[in-house]
């Protein structure tokens, strides 16, 4: 797989490019016959029926039926089986957490879906590593599949030169920001972190709800933190230099970092009991109105776009934090994939599908307001489709991205990223001595480096 870092560059140039896609038209299934007439129409017989009990398990995380991509999902599934009547694709919809935890189990079992979701680089490393997974290649060489991708997004799911999963995005972390709460509070778009905490403060004192987050699904709180982190370590990188060697855990930058970001939690930002909310409630709560703000990932764009906040939302950019930072250096996220169990006892017959579905994936969530921040070339006009004023601000930050950060645990190791997630998420329940938590890091990280 290629150097992190390095590549970073790359997905940073692929994330400025939204053009052109293609669509598939599916395949079929086929059985063999004997060579004698007297034989030959009992066994297609067999095999008809035998093709009637082909199941293909779908693990996704479209869960939330407000999300364009449930609809948009469902649509492929079942234009799939029209077509290929012989196959019964199986949907089981998760919480993003929820999926995780499944996963790791079925994979101790090895049991794996035949279809599944993985996150890049080092969180899917381990499956890889246990021969879970299938290679892609052939797959991906079909139908012109591989060339519907950005530039560079498949090396963050390749190792040994083989692609072991397809990505559904290929995304930045915004601000979302309701315009009618921040007039009716009489707050600014804030141009400094510090600016943020007042405004947090100031709408808190008119008796409107901050920010919304799903705290119950630990990464959403992380990936905050991490924006916060990218801004005092004065630029991306700062992972990497712990893995170098160059700096720890008790370096300024990530203390600073826990301290600003306890300056938010503790001026009251996020709702009360925010660690029992998961990614969906959390969001939830700024699509009917009921929060200022929300960090997300801009995967988010078609669910606010779909909602009753529609026409009320602007972004910004996260700010700079004690005058550290360059707010055009953006969270990276490549997206959550698409890997095939190396058991699957319908190997072809799934790969079939998910050609299939990854060829029709950009042109249906076109369709369904649901293209901003794909992993995949879009092939159409946003503003002629009816996208909002919202969903073209974020296509516009798209072109200003200098670089950025991965996610912790897109980063670092299962176990280190677990300590980290949990020590995050204690900041939501009691203010801590950001010495003590950078301490928590680096035990967790000497615990679990190779």
């Amino acid at each position: 797989m290629v150097t992190k870092y390095k590549a970073l560059s790359v997905v940073a140039a692929s994330l400025m490019a939204i053009s052109l896609t293609a669509c598939g038209s599916g395949g079929s299934t086929s059985g063999s016959t004997t060579d004698t007439k007297a034989s030959a129409a009992p066994t297609a017989t067999a095999q008809a029926k035998k093709q009637e009990n082909i199941t293909i398990t779908f693990q996704n995380i479209y869960p939330d039926p407000t999300d364009p991509k449930n609809g948009m999902l469902k649509k492929i599934v079942n234009d799939y089986q029209t077509k290929n009547p012989t196959i019964k694709i199986e949907l089981d919809s998760l919480n993003t957490d929820q999926q995780k935890l499944k996963l790791k189990t079925q994979a101790a079992s090895k049991e794996v879906p035949d279809i599944t979701i993985v996150n890049p680089a080092a969180q899917m490393k381990p499956f890889v590593d246990a021969g879970l997974f299938a290679p892609l290649n052939d797959m991906v060489d079909q139908n012109g599949l591989k060339g519907t991708f950005q530039e560079g997004i498949l090396n963050w799911y390749t190792f040994n030169n083989n692609i072991y999963a397809l990505p559904d995005g290929n995304n930045i972390a915004v601000v979302y920001y309701n315009k009618d709460l921040f007039k009716q509070a009489g707050v600014e778009v804030p141009k400094t972190f510090e600016e943020m905490v007042t405004a947090v403060k100031t709408l808190k004192g008119k008796g409107i709800q901050p920010m919304a987050i799903g705290e119950k699904d630990s990464w959403t709180g992380s990936f905050l933190f991490m924006n916060v982190l990218l801004r005092t370590n004065g630029g991306p990188g700062f992972l990497q230099s712990v893995v170098d060697g160059k700096k720890t855990f008790a370096d300024p930058a990530f203390t600073e970092a826990v301290s600003s970001f306890q300056d938010l939690v503790q001026a009251g930002a996020f709702q009360e009991g925010a660690t029992s909310f998961d990614y969906n409630a959390g969001e939830n709560l700024f699509k009917t109105g009921k929060a200022a703000m929300y960090f997300m990932g801009s995967w988010a764009t078609g669910g606010i776009e779909t909602s009753s906040v529609n026409g009320k939302v602007g972004v910004f950019k996260f700010p700079t934090v004690k005058g550290k930072g360059n707010p055009d250096e953006f969270m990276l996220a490549p997206g959550s994939a698409f890997a095939i169990s190396a058991n699957s006892k319908h190997l072809k017959e799934t790969k079939d599908f998910l050609n299939y579905f990854m060829l029709n994936f950009p042109k249906e969530a076109f369709a369904v307001k649901g293209a901003v921040g794909l992993a995949q070339k879009v092939d159409g006009d946003f503003k002629a489709a009816g996208y909002s004023d919202m969903a073209m601000e974020v296509l516009g930050l798209f072109k200003q991205v200098k670089g950025g950060d991965l996610a912790f645990d897109n980063t670092m190791n299962p176990g280190t990223a677990q300590g980290h997630l949990t020590s995050i998420q204690n900041l939501f329940v009691q203010k801590k001595d950001p010495a003590e938590v950078g301490k928590e890091h680096q035990t967790a990280y000497e615990t679990n480096k190779k």
